[in-house]
C-alpha cells in the first residue's frame, strides 16, 4: 500500500485543476471584469454617458470567453461529454434556485450551492457554472437587462473563488471554511454590484452620488457611503442565508457532487488508480476470485477476479 499513499483517491477527489489555457482565459476574463465595474472610479467627466451602453459589448465578448474556459478546460484534462452535461445540470439547478427568493430582500438560495459547487469543480468550470446559473435564471425570471452580463461575471468571480480555496480536511473545517467564504463573497457581490449601477444614478444626495473625474479617494468615500445605505440590508440577510445553508446542507450536497464528478471523469487516471488499488486490498488475500473480484471497483479488482475464476 506503500505505492498507493501518494495518489488521491475517491474521498481525497480533487477539483479539476487549472492548465495553462483554462488560467489564461480566466485571466482574460478576469481583466475585463475589472475594467467594466472600474472604470467609474478612474474616470473623466462626461465618461458616464460614454459607457452607458456598455453592457451589450460585455455580454457579446462574454459568452465566447466562457466557451473558451470549456474548451481549455477540456484540452488541460481531457474530460468527457459527462463533465459537461454535469455542468449543464448544475447551472439548471442553480438558475431553478433563485426565483425562490424572488421579493425577499436578500434571500437568494442559489448562493451557497455556486460556492459548494465550485468548490468541487474547481476554479475554471466553478466560474462558467456561476456566469451560466445566472444567465439561465434571468431568462428564467425574466431579469434580463444591462445589469445581467455584470451579473454573470459577479457569479463566476463567487464560484470561481470557492474553486480557489486552499484544501483542507474534510467535514466540519471544510464547512466552516466554505460557510466564512460564501458569507463574504455574498456581501461582496453586492458591492460589485453596486460599483456597476453607482455611476448612473442621478439627483441623489451629493455625499452619495458619483461624481465623474473627482479624486480616487472622494469618489470611494462616497461609493462606500452609497453601498452602506442602500444595499446592506440586502448583502447581510443574503451572506447569513448562505452561511447556514452551507453548515447545513453542506456535507451531504459535497459528498454527492464529489461522486458525481468522479462518474462524469473529472478526475485524473491517477485519481482512479487509488480507488482501483484499494478494491483490489479488500479483497481475501488480493488474488482470490468470484467474491474479490466483484467487490472490487476497478480494474485491478476484475483482473484478479478473472484469474481467480480461471484458476
Amino acid at each position: 500500500m506503500a505505492g498507493v499513499s501518494g495518489i488521491r483517491g475517491a474521498r481525497g477527489a480533487r477539483a479539476v485543476r487549472l492548465g495553462p489555457r483554462s488560467v489564461a482565459a480566466l485571466a482574460l476574463i478576469t481583466a475585463i471584469g475589472v475594467v467594466a465595474f472600474g472604470w467609474p472610479l478612474l474616470a473623466s467627466p462626461g465618461s458616464g454617458l460614454a459607457h452607458s451602453a456598455d453592457a451589450p459589448w460585455l455580454f457579446a465578448a462574454l459568452l465566447p470567453l466562457l466557451l473558451a474556459v470549456v474548451v481549455a478546460a477540456i484540452s488541460d484534462t481531457g474530460l468527457d461529454a459527462k463533465a459537461i452535461a454535469m455542468l449543464g445540470v448544475l447551472a439548471a439547478a442553480g438558475a431553478a434556485l433563485r426565483p425562490l427568493g424572488a421579493g425577499t430582500a436578500g434571500i437568494e438560495p442559489m448562493f451557497f450551492l455556486m460556492v459548494l459547487a465550485g468548490r468541487v469543480l474547481g476554479p475554471g468550470f466553478g466560474f462558467v457554472l456561476g456566469a451560466l446559473s445566472m444567465f439561465a435564471s434571468a431568462l428564467l425570471t425574466g431579469g434580463v437587462g444591462p445589469w445581467m452580463p455584470f451579473q454573470m461575471l459577479s457569479m463566476g468571480w463567487v464560484s470561481m473563488g470557492a474553486g480557489l480555496l486552499p484544501q483542507r480536511p474534510r467535514d466540519r473545517p471544510e464547512l466552516a471554511l466554505l460557510a466564512v467564504y460564501g458569507a463574504l463573497s455574498a456581501l461582496l457581490y453586492g458591492t460589485v454590484m453596486n460599483l456597476q449601477g453607482w455611476p448612473y444614478i442621478a439627483g441623489m444626495a451629493s455625499g452619495v452620488s458619483y461624481v465623474p473625474g473627482a479624486p480616487l479617494a472622494s469618489n470611494l468615500t462616497r461609493f462606500a457611503a452609497y453601498d452602506l445605505t442602500t444595499s446592506l440590508g440586502w448583502d447581510l440577510p443574503r451572506a447569513a442565508l448562505t452561511a447556514t445553508l452551507t453548515l447545513l446542507l453542506g456535507k451531504p450536497l459535497l459528498k454527492a457532487l464529489r461522486r458525481a464528478t468522479r462518474r462524469a471523469a473529472f478526475e485524473t487516471e491517477g485519481d482512479f488508480g487509488e480507488a482501483d488499488l484499494a478494491g483490489a486490498a479488500r479483497s481475501p488475500g488480493g488474488e482470490s476470485g468470484g467474491s474479490g473480484g466483484a467487490r472490487s471497483s476497478g480494474g485491478v479488482g476484475r483482473l484478479n477476479g478473472e484469474a481467480g475464476g480461471g484458476a
